[in-house]
């Protein structure tokens, strides 16, 4: 898989949902408004299935609807696939927690199976992924780079199965520095393969946010965001930043089974104030 490429023929696009009575919607989507628009077409080229679409948000309810549960919450999905809109989005509806996943994203000519679950993952994160959560009335929910954050930390490490990635590593063209880091940072060959799989799934994301923006900078693994924010923003991170967030969740060596805190962003994750050097929230939107 040539993912260079991949990476620049994505565009995405957000459009909110209707707003329910009762409900708590999140102002922003997965990305920055724009109107692209793919309807379905018996000339998709590119992008996944609807068979794909509902196995993968099938692989999310399995996995984590009992997880809510347990919070008293209970998972929706709507899943959208006749909705042209190329997006996704998460709101809270009393003690129900919804996702919308559109089928416009899903055809995507850029969108994989695995960079599909990563935006479901995301989505998730606003509703599960703990602390820093977004300031003011939106506060049940975690903010951008926190989301991107447990995406990689968390949720896709419960979804993908030890062979697929074995698999996924022997017939897939890695990204070396990708290959190197995981290498040195997991001490099995599972989770080496587990942590490739998902950094390929966040490079596949930096690319599609580059194609978005329309920016002529490429996003890359070696060339980190240098910024250093002085205070947490809750903002849609810049494309490099957001790169470097799926990295360093997939490079966390923590304990999973430690739950993340509402409150106290160091509970259940790689944090400096703790030792760790990989794996911590990239400075780029987070501030200690």
């Amino acid at each position: 898989m040539n993912y260079k490429r991949i990476g620049f023929l994505a565009a995405l696009a957000i459009s909110l949902t209707s707003f329910t009575p009762h409900s708590h919607t999140l102002c922003d989507g997965f990305v920055e408004e724009n109107d692209l628009s793919i309807p379905i077409s018996v000339f998709q080229t590119g992008g996944i299935t609807e068979v794909e679409f509902n196995e993968v948000l099938d692989t999310l309810t399995t996995h984590f609807a009992p997880v809510i549960a347990a919070r008293g919450g209970t998972l929706s999905i709507n899943r959208r696939w006749s909705d042209a809109t190329v997006n996704a989005s998460a709101q809270r509806n009393g003690s129900t927690y919804l996702i919308n996943m559109y089928g416009g994203l899903a055809r995507h000519p850029a969108t994989t199976r695995d960079f599909f679950m990563l935006v479901a993952c995301h989505e998730l994160g606003h509703h599960i992924g703990g602390a820093p959560k977004y300031s003011g009335w939106t506060n049940w929910a975690s903010n951008e780079g926190g989301s991107d954050y447990y995406a990689t930390l968390r949720c896709m490490r419960t979804v993908m199965p030890e062979i697929e990635n074995e698999e996924y590593v022997k017939n897939t063209e890695l990204d070396p520095y990708l290959v190197g880091k995981c290498d040195s940072v997991y001490p099995s060959e599972a989770e080496r393969n587990l942590c490739k799989r998902i950094g390929m799934a966040g490079i596949q994301g930096g690319y599609f946010f580059q194609a978005l923006r329309n920016e002529p900078v490429i996003p890359r693994l070696d060339t980190p965001d240098t910024r250093v924010v002085s205070r947490t923003s809750d903002s849609h991170p810049a494309t490099q930043c957001r790169m470097d967030t799926y990295f360093q969740g997939a490079l966390c060596l923590h304990d999973a089974s430690v739950e993340l805190s509402e409150t106290d962003p160091t509970v259940g994750t790689c944090n400096e104030s703790a030792g760790f050097v990989d794996g911590v929230r990239s400075r780029c939107w987070f501030k200690p």
